[in-house]
């Protein structure tokens, strides 16, 4: 994890309470694209949403929020489910600090090497 910006875990609290109002519209937003893009394949039921106009606007809108995420120095590591990992360290180990959709705050973390597989609580 050369050269990144390294988070604290309070850092990266904060920064996800910020984010946590554009990580909630990203999940509204990607159950509408979902279902916008189902309504315009071949014979799929039209959907209330809208039509291409609205999925369009949908899309762009979801790559404005991820770009957002990403800015803040995360790395957005899933859409569905939302997985998000700030760089940081423990005990001078590399870490990601893992919030993952449904998580009501951040307290996981997983060594950079292991990957989720090895997500552990922080303690």
């Amino acid at each position: 994890m050369d050269g990144m910006a390294l988070f604290t875990v309070a850092e990266a609290r904060a920064e996800i309470v910020r984010l946590l109002p554009v990580l909630e519209e990203i999940v509204a937003l990607r159950g509408d694209a979902a279902e916008l893009t189902a309504a315009q394949a071949a014979g799929a039921a039209p959907s209330t949403l809208g039509g291409l106009p609205e999925l369009k606007a949908a899309q762009a809108r979801l790559d404005e929020l991820l770009t957002r995420v990403q800015d803040s120095g995360a790395y957005l590591k899933g859409l569905a489910p939302l997985l998000v990992d700030f760089p940081s360290e423990i005990d001078g180990v590399p870490v990601l600090l893992c919030w993952l959709e449904g998580d009501s705050a951040l307290e996981w973390y997983h060594r950079a090497d292991l990957g989720f597989a090895g997500r552990r609580r922080l303690g």
